[in-house]
């Protein structure tokens, strides 16, 4: 084709310029050839003029329906962005879970469901910790890359736990200065120490470890900075521990961190830390009156609490641990014998938790806890009095005459649990979960509520059904 028009060319060029053959002299040759190139150009500008339109018809391919089905397409997509942004959809994640649970308490002569009770009715125990719970989780990152989060947990988070009414488990914000990886947070954060997770769907047992119920916080009201360097994430606040306000009288915050270094793809540590005032039970009788002859009567007093964790998750294994040590001013629950001054509480312990999965579904489970609690009558974190369901504080003996009496008040009971549990993956978005746990003391510390009586001992099973989205 291109050959033929190369052709016509020339004949046309021919017949516009017969003179040419018969050019005599050289000014007349050189006018002709110039106009013979002038020629040649308007001829060639005009063929690019007709094979472009048909070029641009071609649309790569498209018919023309097809290329109007583009275009509407385009329209819509365009102003479905649009829309979502205007409702403040943009960046925002909703997901949720729950996980109804049957627990069987043998100490406490007690089985049936457990889902959604308060914790303000029945207290924090580690038979009602916060498994049973209904969760949705609110998560919005704006352009600059502000997060901000609000989760909600009725009866179940940490809000019901440490203020009895709300529902509110995190609200929290995180806003970069200057870069993604040096972040300014505040707000209402669950506590971030141990190797344990709060939530249902990540944590493999039903119950949670000795040192997650009766050792650490339970969440910050406050303000701080997280900052993510290579392998390392480093996170703290000044806040308040486990009140969403100071009392009066009160006025000294907390300063708690936590920083996680990953090794490898497999394994990596973290260690985490409270230290300042918080809220001191121990300065009432346990009924609202004020103990009296103590400095420190219904006041926050210190309390610095140091644990370390790691973890090892390759194939089908997974290995965890932590060690914890804490203490709290005032906060034993046996006061001194001569003055009726409060004492200092004190402890350490220990959780490991080992998994393995026979199959990709299926997943045994086993941890062990251990905590040190003897130190001037026993007393934890927020267990600043005697507590015979949960096993802590001195033990009991049988008085001969049909009743019980406490067998030494300066030496509080150490406490182990073990459980034993499985997990079965029955789709993407629920889990079958199962566990019996032992729990024991070196004293009798736990009550039996059929007659009365303690015992160093105590049995629980558990079954829960996990769902997530």
């Amino acid at each position: 084709m291109k050959k033929l028009q190369q052709h016509a060319i020339a004949l046309a060029l021919a017949a516009a310029f017969p003179s040419l053959a018969l050019a005599q002299s050289n000014d007349d040759l050189m006018k002709e050839l110039k106009a013979l190139k002038d020629r040649v150009t308007q001829l060639e500008d005009a063929l690019k003029a007709k094979s472009a339109p048909a070029e641009a018809d071609k649309q790569w391919g498209m018919t023309p329906q097809q290329l109007q089905d583009f275009n509407r397409v385009s329209v819509k997509t365009e102003a479905l962005e649009d829309a979502i942004e205007a409702q403040g959809f943009k960046g925002l994640k909703i997901s949720g879970q729950m996980d109804p649970s049957f627990i069987y308490n043998r100490r406490q002569n007690r089985a049936g469901f457990q889902f959604l009770n308060s914790v303000g009715d029945d207290g924090y125990n580690y038979d009602n910790s916060y498994f049973g719970m209904a969760m949705i989780d609110f998560q919005k990152e704006m352009d600059g890359g502000t997060k901000w989060r609000l989760t909600l947990a009725p009866n179940r988070g940490v809000g019901a736990v440490f203020d009895g009414q709300s529902i509110v488990h995190e609200a929290s914000v995180s806003v970069p200065l200057g870069d993604l990886q040096t972040r300014l947070i505040a707000g209402q954060i669950p506590d971030w120490s141990g190797y344990e997770y709060l939530p249902p769907t990540q944590n493999k047992l039903i119950t949670h470890n000795l040192l997650f119920d009766f050792t650490l916080p339970t969440a910050y009201t406050g303000a701080g900075m997280e900052i993510t360097s290579g392998k390392w994430i480093m996170k703290g606040v000044v806040a308040n521990m486990n009140a969403s306000r100071k009392t009066n009288s009160n006025k000294t915050p907390v300063f708690a961190y936590r920083v996680d270094y990953s090794k490898g793809e497999y394994q990596g540590f973290g260690f985490a830390g409270v230290h300042g005032k918080a809220a001191n039970f121990r300065a009432d009788d346990g009924v609202g009156n004020p103990v009296t002859g103590d400095p420190y009567d219904t006041r926050d007093t210190f309390v610095n609490l140091f644990e370390a964790d790691a973890y090892f998750i390759r194939g089908d294994w997974t290995v965890v641990g932590q060690v914890s040590y804490g203490q709290q001013r005032k906060g034993a629950i046996t006061a001194d014998p001569v003055t009726g001054e409060l004492r200092d509480s004190r402890w350490y312990g220990a959780s490991v938790l080992a998994a393995y999965k026979f199959t990709p579904r299926f997943e045994g489970i086993a941890r062990l806890d251990y905590i040190n609690n003897k130190k001037n009558g026993g007393g934890l974190l927020g267990y600043t009095f005697s507590d015979d369901r949960n096993g802590i504080g001195p033990g009991y003996v049988d008085d001969g005459a049909g009743g019980w009496m406490v067998a030494d008040p300066e030496r509080g009971a150490n406490r182990m649990a073990l459980s034993f549990g499985v997990g079965y993956l029955f789709n993407a978005n629920t889990t079958f979960k199962a566990e019996y746990r032992l729990d024991r003391a070196n004293q009798a510390v736990f009550i039996d509520a059929k007659d009365g009586s303690y015992s160093k001992s105590n049995h629980l099973l558990g079954a829960s059904m996990v769902l997530s989205f």
